[in-house]
């Protein structure tokens, strides 16, 4: 092992959530908008910093604000699904990706969009709010890949289907929207069978999906924190990290290294 992984699997915590992958059948993670901030994309709800401190996300990020106003909804999310497709995945989501190789995480459940667990590497991911992947036209479901989005806006910068000529959306899930009934069956199912559930960089406070560490919880699992900031869930942790999510996963998967040497 080098130094650098030594000394970073000497993190205050690392050796204990280590310990509890080593002793989990089944590790899933569940991660919010904190484990992309390393990578440049700001969260929604940090004061001075969120995204939400910006915009009135009820007026460009509600299923009835890209309905009644769809001029208005795509200047705010035409600019930031091409600013997305942007960012490159950090240490944190290559962590993830590398314990999944390792075999010690099943899957990944996320409330982000911006694909960069994909990007990583993960290769069973859970999208449980969508994914600014594709775009789909409300009408006739035709899907657009986001590299044909560019394409599809008219002289008033809506998007508009080729065939029909009806609206274009995203396909994430706004405000107003259900979530993915299959993905959430699946996130679920997921959580109601994990030793160990993982949260990175969620506040856990936005249901239903903060509903899940309760899951994993009632059927005798435990839970553990990766994240800047309090959750609901701090007591019930059987490990809470609160540094820098990039730092503290790499240092756990060196800490895992460092018993495998």
């Amino acid at each position: 092992m080098t130094t650098t992984a030594a000394s970073s699997a000497s993190r205050p915590g690392a050796a204990d959530l280590a310990q509890l992958i080593r002793a989990s059948e089944c590790t899933v993670a569940l991660t919010g908008a904190g484990i992309s901030v390393p990578s440049g994309i700001p969260d929604f709800r940090t004061p001075g910093k969120g995204l939400w401190e910006k915009v009135d996300p009820m007026e460009v990020a509600h299923i009835d604000a890209f309905r009644g106003d769809p001029k208005r909804f795509w200047s705010f999310y035409r600019p930031r699904l091409h600013g997305l497709d942007g960012f490159e995945p950090n240490p944190a989501h290559e962590a993830l990706a590398e314990l999944e190789r390792r075999g010690a995480l099943e899957a990944v459940i996320t409330q982000n969009i911006d694909t960069l667990h994909h990007k990583a590497g993960s290769e069973r991911v859970i999208e449980v709010h969508g994914s600014i992947r594709t775009a789909s036209c409300q009408v006739c479901d035709a899907t657009y890949e986001l590299a044909a989005v560019e394409e599809l806006f008219d002289d008033d910068g809506v998007a508009v289907c080729r065939g029909c000529t009806s609206l274009v959306k995203p396909d994430v899930v706004l405000f107003g929207e259900l979530l993915p009934a299959e993905a959430m069956a699946e996130a679920e199912a997921l959580a109601s069978r994990a030793d160990l559930l993982l949260c990175v960089g969620s506040s856990l406070e936005v249901y239903p999906v903060a509903g899940l560490p309760s899951t994993t919880l009632a059927r005798g699992g435990r839970i553990a924190i990766v994240t800047q900031g309090p959750t609901p869930y701090d007591g019930d942790a059987a490990v809470r990290l609160d540094g820098d999510v990039a730092e503290e996963l790499s240092a756990v998967v060196a800490a895992l290294s460092q018993r495998r040497a």
